[in-house]
């Protein structure tokens, strides 16, 4: 059978490739056009901001469901259902007349679709990789990458072409397909023999997750705990800059919604792309003599990323710029690259679903708050300028916090773990 053969973890792969490019796509539509949105609606950046916050809240509050489903039920069928819902949200939204509608598709329907795409996609992911776990995340990652920059460029030359409204039609048309795809293609892993230590199901004589169980699990784990905090800062800075950038680019510097939309994300994600499959590759050979090397490469991104943050100013020459949003990038990868391979090697199998739900739900949560943070700030301030060492400080305080506790806590939570198997 074709979910059997030795090869058919890499076609998983490939496949939750293009849907998480479609997910992370689906989103960068909404930040790089988002000047035409505020325009055209005739609605201020605080308003703005408060519609990619609805999002992510809505997103972080549903996550936990998805985590439960993720455990509970077919992980090929959530992750499936949960690309096609959202692609008709995103179509849709390019029909929204005013900032309710936005809140209602943009922020309810879409955020929802994808949370539960996120816990089920990655521990199904982490189903078929065992040994190549970091490496097949690393690869998974650099779709998030592709994603970006894809919808940089084409979300802004559509818009600038046809309009805003077509960029999300077009955009939610193709995550459409590539669901079909999906539903002909992927396979749940239910054999554990077959290449992979855990089960789609829990053990007869165990009960079912239940929606707190990841959350106790990650909140009394050392290491998981401290991963969420880093991983929240992480997403609060990532949440911010990727909602504002393009707008800072078309306000400081005169470029086309097209123009921005691309080098907002180009130099970024292209850096990052690097990153992580050097990350990804470092962390599988060190790790197999020591684990806690995941989390040091982790937190060693972070601080050094935080940086360039610093020096991003509207006065810098634009080559300057560009230079700081790639070194941004190729180091925040060393974050992405282990996110899941850390948090895996310290939570019990049958809750990985469920504890990336809680990871995520927090994390999102606490971003949540960036975009309209931030808007708030660039309004009284009249410049975004300002905002890039705030960004920056949150990283380097996540960044020790994460050092400090991959020499304590990492090795004794990873053998508590294994040693109740």
């Amino acid at each position: 059978m074709k979910g059997t053969h030795k090869h058919y973890k890499w076609e998983v792969l490939a496949l939750l490739w293009m849907a998480y490019l479609l997910n992370q796509a689906d989103r960068q539509v909404f930040n790089t056009v988002l000047p035409a949105i505020r325009d055209s609606l005739g609605i201020g950046d605080t308003e703005v901001g408060l519609i990619a916050t609805i999002f992510n809240l809505c997103y972080a509050f549903m996550v936990p469901f998805g985590g439960m489903a993720g455990d509970r039920l077919s992980r090929k069928w959530v992750t499936t259902i949960a690309i096609l819902f959202w692609s008709v949200a995103t179509m849709f939204t390019g029909l929204a007349t005013g900032v309710v509608m936005l809140i209602l598709l943009r922020s309810v329907a879409t955020g929802g679709g994808e949370a539960f795409f996120g816990p089920a996609n990655y521990s199904l992911l982490g189903q078929y990789h065992t040994d190549t776990r970091a490496r097949a995340m690393s690869i998974h990652q650099t779709s998030y990458y592709v994603g970006v920059i894809l919808a940089g460029w084409l979300a802004g030359h559509i818009a600038d072409k046809l309009g805003w409204e077509y960029s999300f039609i077009i955009f939610g048309a193709a995550g459409i397909v590539w669901g079909i795809v999906m539903a002909i293609r992927l396979k749940d892993k239910k054999d554990a023999n077959e290449g992979g230590s855990e089960s789609v199901a829990a053990p007869s004589d165990e009960k079912k997750p239940g929606i707190f169980d990841g959350f106790k699990t990650v909140f009394t784990t050392p290491t998981a705990l401290v991963l969420t905090i880093g991983f929240s800062g992480f997403i609060f800075v990532i949440t911010g800059y990727m909602t504002w950038v393009p707008a800072f680019l078309q306000e400081e510097f005169g470029q086309t919604q097209a123009a921005a939309g691309f080098n907002s994300m180009f130099w970024t994600y292209v850096a990052a792309f690097a990153g992580v499959l050097l990350a990804g590759t470092l962390s599988d050979k060190i790790a197999v003599r020591d684990r806690k090397v995941r989390m040091v490469i982790q937190g060693v991104g972070l601080i050094l990323g935080a940086a360039f943050l610093f020096f991003v100013d509207g006065s810098m020459a634009l080559w300057l710029i560009y230079f700081c949003f790639a070194g941004w990038g190729f180091f925040r990868a060393f974050f992405d690259a282990n996110i899941y391979t850390v948090l895996y090697d310290v939570t019990p199998a049958r809750l990985h679903a469920s504890c990336s739900s809680a990871l995520i739900t927090t994390g999102f949560a606490v971003g949540a708050l960036a975009p309209v943070i931030l808007g708030a700030m660039k309004e009284s301030m009249g410049s975004l300028s300002a905002t890039f060492p705030v960004l920056g400080a949150v990283w380097i305080v996540c960044g020790i916090l994460m050092l400090v506790v991959s020499k304590t806590n990492y090795q004794k939570d990873y053998d508590k773990i294994n040693k109740s198997l």
